[in-house]
């Protein structure tokens, strides 16, 4: 009796044993699976671009965000305890993603995008948080301390700021729309802070609209100068074309240039097809907005023939031909996927011609791409052209073919040139 009342407890213990083998097995693997979906979150909200810098380990921030307020350091998001984020509870990670709020009660400055990063769901929270305490290397590494001037070095006036600007609405799913639809809606208003630099700005640097329903969400601004297109409707590409864009950096019609190129390089390039299909689906949904212009053959035919010709040619042409017509071609279409078409470009019929002036003078170069690993890069020209060349040059381009957009001056040229020397 005895001996099987031993067996039978050695048999328990096995299997209670086994149990909690199994069960530990199971949370490592729920973890895990936490981490990995964090990881991917990290990518959605693009995390890596400004708190990653060359030089510094993965996520210890330091990068500069520069500003006619001062500058200000991107701060260390990984779980050191001394320097980055290690000590900070749960909800203390939702309030600093989400409220721009720290554990001291402190606040973030909005070059953090928390006004859209509030959308992100408990579970998104949840899976990030885990990423940043057990799958990201702690690091010791101190970043610059922010150096804004006065008053803006107050931060508690950020409180207000949040009172006014800010929503704590959750995402709301669009009515009658599709679940892929709503699935590219719910990335565009949280964790791809689209609107952060494709919404229009109030006079207090606020985004005007933060929600799909709004019409001011999504239907362009400026950036540093730059005016940034809208993207309701794209109405000039298709799904596909848009999709190919943010995974690849380029596509038949276009090729990344200035802030969008670490956004593809950091964050779109990483998205699921099924993730990018559904910020396609979604932006095309919205629509709000026409052609920048009814495309004309017979235009674009004249120029491209008046190039091809090569005769009593103004500055501008010549220049052209002599800078541009290799890779950009005399019909302004250039190669598709690998260099960009000029004729209807966004970048090239914008209102502000800087973009451009910009590209011209810096140059600009496609990202590394799983999927398009070719690093292409367009030559700068600021030190072979001058300012009234490239002027000159820059109002052909705005001009020919079936683009009608406003004459570049020099001045505006020397302007341009002036914030690169800077940096």
């Amino acid at each position: 009796m005895i001996k099987l009342t031993l067996k039978r407890l050695m048999v328990t213990n096995a299997l209670l044993l086994a149990s909690g083998l199994a069960t530990a097995q199971a949370a490592d693997n729920d973890q895990d699976a936490l981490i990995k979906q964090g990881e991917y979150l990290a990518r959605l909200g693009d995390c890596m671009a400004c708190h990653t810098t060359a030089g510094r380990p993965a996520y210890a921030g330091g990068l500069a965000i520069k500003s006619d307020l001062g500058t200000i350091y991107s701060t260390n998001i990984t779980p050191d305890k001394q320097y980055g984020i290690g000590n900070y509870t749960e909800q203390q990670f939702a309030d600093a993603v989400r409220k721009g709020v720290r554990p001291d009660g402190s606040y973030l400055y909005p070059a953090m995008p928390y006004p859209d990063y509030a959308a992100i769901s408990n579970t998104d929270i949840h899976a990030l948080y885990t990423y940043f305490m057990h799958g990201v290397t702690a690091s010791n590494s101190q970043p610059p301390a922010t150096d804004m001037r006065f008053p803006f070095s107050q931060r508690w006036g950020m409180r207000f700021w949040n009172l006014v600007f800010t929503s704590d609405k959750p995402f709301q799913p669009i009515g009658g729309a599709s679940a892929q639809v709503n699935r590219g809606a719910y990335i565009a208003e949280s964790l791809g802070h689209c609107g952060s630099c494709h919404t229009p700005r109030g006079f207090a640097m606020n985004e005007k609209a933060l929600h799909s329903n709004d019409r001011d969400f999504l239907a362009g601004g400026d950036l540093n100068g730059w005016d940034v297109p809208s993207l309701r409707g794209i109405a000039r590409w298709s799904p596909q074309e848009i999709v190919d864009y943010l995974q690849t950096g380029r596509n038949d019609k276009a090729g990344v240039a200035g802030e969008m190129t670490s956004v593809v390089e950091n964050s779109t390039s990483h998205m699921t097809d099924a993730d990018l299909q559904a910020i396609a689906a979604y932006l095309k949904f919205l629509g709000g907005n026409p052609p920048l212009q009814a495309y004309d053959q017979q235009k674009n035919q004249a120029t491209t023939d008046t190039l091809t010709a090569a005769v009593n040619l103004t500055e501008g042409q010549t220049l052209y031909l002599n800078n541009c017509d290799a890779c950009h071609f005399a019909n302004g279409l250039g190669a598709p996927g690998a260099f960009p078409q000029l004729d209807q470009a966004s970048v090239v019929n914008a209102q502000s011609p800087d973009g451009l002036i910009h590209i011209i003078l810096q140059g600009a170069q496609l990202p590394s791409t799983p999927k398009a690993p070719s690093m292409l890069k367009m030559p700068a020209f600021a030190h072979r052209l001058s300012d009234d060349q490239v002027a000159k040059l820059a109002t052909f381009v705005r001009q020919g073919w079936s683009n009608n957009a406003p004459a570049v001056t020099a001045d505006q040229v020397q302007k341009v040139r002036a914030t690169l020397t800077q940096h």
